[in-house]
């Protein structure tokens, strides 16, 4: 996030808490689906898709985000699994170097 904004504190906020960054509307409902489908799969309804229409998704772009969080889950939960760590030069990546 940090690289494709090129604003590495919209990049910090989305990690910690990205309700406290300045989103625009509809990608705060793209982000609220995809917690509630990372951490209460079984309570997205139909409400859920819904107001990603009215934010302007199409179903393609609901599909499309669904697939990306499931990705995520999934490959976080193996990642947990087999106690994976970081590669460091990606952790690295675009961030500023410690200034003293």
């Amino acid at each position: 996030m940090r690289q494709l904004s090129g604003d590495p504190v919209l990049g910090e906020l989305m990690v910690m808490n990205y309700r406290a960054a300045k989103l625009e509307p509809r990608q705060k409902a793209m982000l609220d689906f995809a917690v509630k489908l990372t951490e209460s799969p079984a309570k997205i309804e139909e409400s859920d898709r819904r107001a990603l229409r009215e934010a302007g998704f199409s179903e393609h772009d609901i599909w499309d985000i669904a697939a990306v969080a499931s990705f995520f889950n999934m490959s976080n939960r193996m990642a947990a699994a087999v106690d994976m760590h970081p590669n460091e030069e990606y952790h690295g990546m675009a961030r500023e170097p410690a200034s003293d």
